[in-house]
């Protein structure tokens, strides 16, 4: 009976070789004149990713290199008496996947407390630590790390459950929990753990409306507070570490251990879904052990460029200066020793401009995000639906003269009496008249020297910035560092960009900065927009099409893909997994970067799509370049390593005709590194 493709997605000729070869020979008079080949590739739809986007239908590999891209009668010299021939039935053949923002120490699955994502209300979510607690036999005083947790849906309170500290209280009260966001950035903590709470100074003082206005004054924007000042359990950023630190979570040395175990389940992930090379986007000194023991044991199956993580604040004296010698002796070091590796490379540096635009709506009073803007965030008002979720009611005025009172006397407002005073008179928190426009991850001037530091000393920048603000910050570094003279890599970059100017993103163009989009985020979503387009202009309910319109500030300026290709930028796809989930899903990225959309709600912004080719391209060639490997790999043509995926279906052919949607289910059949097979699919 005929062979099923899809259970048989690859032909490799064994038992017909010497016919296939004489007949191939006979039709082929150079056969004499060129080398054998190791392997030979037909009966394929080729996608180079080349300058002129060719389609091929023949690859020819020999000594790991590719000898011939082409038609397949070009590729018949090549077969000698040791050639392997594989025929692939018309599959889909890409350039090996270039992932341009990953945290890769963080995607193998691992045995540990883990929400994986689910939505809960704060009961729900008590229910589970609790139960982790008992799973893991965690003994009383030890930390409970609670990964993957998703801070954008569900967590709705209930009068037993107000806040996420109450939750976590009623999970344990004997061990100090922290519960990790799925982003990196968000988290929450339950009471014992915010009584260690450290000061600047290593001191232990607990986290509590007291030390809010002292200890950790500056940090008052990376804590949720309930409506009596104290903190509800929510806390954003490195405000973390003076938690559960101080230099790394309970869970990263939980991880890192288990990681050490096993370091090749990380490539072999990578390699399940076609992905040969990746910019590690944060890499602290420690995970430096990974890639060496990944080296030596054989398992380093990608290509990893190696973006150096020094947060300046470890760096910063007594006297308030950053010691930039000591963080640049430390990442010199650093990339000159693998200078000469064949697939290490560690010239780019990691800095963070801000952190995100997410605010929380269930805090009493709404928490603000702490992304950097241009114009100061609104102050929404939020209230309950029958089933605990958050409405919109209205906003606060904060010109109007009860907020001119707090402004001009903010201390006679912090204690409870004022506050349910306050409350009982206007309707709303008195910290709801705070004016903010978020913060910068560190003081501009540090941002500025840092990058102009490192760009001198020949690394390349890769900046986080999430708000308006930050992007203009981390331009104005880069162009302000290159002005200053030095070697130059051409291979800047901005990780995530949620939110642009157009003046910056014609910046963008013209400084030809590659941009690290995670397509995927890039949809409507009215539970998580409730948590954004609020706090940035007046929105007109809580429907879809209220939170986030044609017209707005966000639908117009909300992860400008197409706005930064068409300035002249480059464009470059990066899953940032674990963020959302540890798998990089890189063909729900190239979906969403064609429809930004998801669950058959309104696009965000169709205007900013680009094409299934433009996608492809951001995820191999330009991905190559971003990370120096452009030479070497990113396209399928001649003298290039053969690096390359068969997919189970046409992906071009797909979004062509209209079904993107089907391209987000593509499945990996193989995957070549080196030419070799370094992942093959088994039903």
């Amino acid at each position: 009976m005929p062979l099923d493709p899809g259970r048989f997605p690859l032909i490799l000729v064994v038992s017909t070789f010497a016919i296939l070869q004489a007949s191939l020979c006979l039709a082929s008079p150079k056969a004499s004149r060129l080398a054998p080949a190791d392997v030979v590739i037909t009966d394929a739809i080729i996608y180079t990713a080349d300058a002129h986007r060719t389609m091929a239908r023949a690859l020819v590999i020999g000594a790991g290199k590719l000898l011939y891209v082409g038609e397949e009668s070009g590729a018949l010299a090549f077969i000698g008496p040791h050639t392997r021939i594989e025929r692939l039935q018309g599959r889909l053949v890409l350039p090996g996947l270039v992932d341009s923002h990953i945290h890769p120490t963080y995607i193998a699955d691992e045995d540990v407390c883990d929400l994986e994502n689910r939505v809960v209300t704060l009961r729900e979510l008590a229910a589970f630590v609790r139960g982790c607690v008992e799973r893991y036999h965690i003994a009383s005083g030890e930390w409970v790390s609670v990964r993957e947790w998703d801070f954008m849906h569900g967590n709705q309170p209930d009068p037993e459950y107000p806040t996420l500290r109450s939750a976590l209280d009623a999970a344990t009260t004997a061990n100090p929990v922290h519960l990790l966001g799925n982003d990196g950035h968000h988290s929450a903590f339950n009471s014992l753990a915010l009584s260690r709470a450290r000061n600047n100074a290593g001191r232990p003082v607990g986290l509590s409306r007291a030390t809010l206005a002292t200890d950790f004054a500056t940090d008052r924007l990376l804590v949720g507070v309930d409506a009596n000042g104290e903190p509800d359990g929510g806390i954003t950023e490195t405000l973390q570490a003076a938690i559960d630190g101080p230099k790394e979570y309970a869970s990263q040395r939980e991880d890192f251990a288990l990681l050490m175990r096993a370091p090749e389940r990380v490539t072999k992930r990578l390699n399940s879904v076609g992905i040969t090379a990746v910019l590690d986007a944060m890499v602290p000194r420690r995970n430096l052990a990974f890639y060496d023991l990944l080296s030596s044991s054989g398992h380093l199956t990608v290509r990893a460029c190696l973006a150096q993580f020094y947060d300046p604040e470890d760096f910063r004296g007594a006297d308030g200066a950053v010691d930039f010698d000591r963080m640049l002796t430390q990442a010199t070091a650093t990339r000159a020793k693998y200078a000469r590796r064949k697939l290490l490379r560690a010239d780019v540096v990691k800095l963070f401009a801000d952190g995100g635009l997410e605010g929380n709506p269930y805090a009493t009073p709404p928490t603000l995000p702490n992304g950097a803007v241009l114009r100061p965030f609104l102050q929404p008002r939020f209230g309950r639906d029958a089933g605990g979720h958050a409405v919109l009611t209205g906003y606060v005025d904060t010109d109007a003269p009860a907020c001119q009172a707090v402004h001009s006397q903010p201390d006679r407002y912090t204690a409870p009496d004022a506050i349910t005073d306050f409350i009982a008179k206007n309707g709303y928190h008195p910290a709801q008249c705070r004016i903010s426009d978020g913060e910068l991850a560190h003081p501009r001037e540090d941002i500025l020297e840092f990058v102009k530091r490192f760009h001198l000393a020949g690394f390349a920048l890769h900046i986080h910035v999430i708000g308006d603000r930050a992007a203009r910050t981390a331009i104005d570094a880069i162009e302000a560092a290159r002005a200053a003279g030095g070697p130059d890599l051409h291979r800047d970059g901005l990780a995530h960009l949620q939110l642009a100017h157009p003046d910056d993103v014609a910046r963008i163009g013209r400084d030809r900065l590659y941009v690290a989009f995670t397509y995927s985020w890039a949809y409507t979503d009215p539970e998580y927009d409730l948590m954004v387009t609020p706090f940035l202009e007046r929105v007109r309910g809580t429907a879809v099409t209220e939170l986030v319109w044609p017209g707005s500030y966000f639908y117009a300026n909300g992860y400008p893909v197409r706005g930064v290709r068409d300035a002249g930028g480059i464009v470059v796809g990066g899953s940032d997994a674990p963020v959302d989930t540890r798998d990089p899903r890189p063909f729900i990225n190239m979906a969403k970067a064609v429809s930004r959309r998801r669950n058959g709600l309104p696009p965000l912004n169709a205007e900013q799509s680009i094409t299934i080719r433009d996608a492809i391209d951001s995820y191999t060639i330009s991905g190559a370049r971003f990370l120096g490997w452009a030479d070497e790999a990113g396209s399928l043509e001649q003298g290039k390593s053969a690096d390359f995926t068969v997919l189970d279906r046409n992906i071009l052919a797909l979004a062509d005709a209209g079904h993107v949607e089907d391209v987000e289910n593509t499945r990996v059949l193989e995957t070549w590194f080196l030419g070799k097979p370094v992942y093959v699919y088994k039903d």
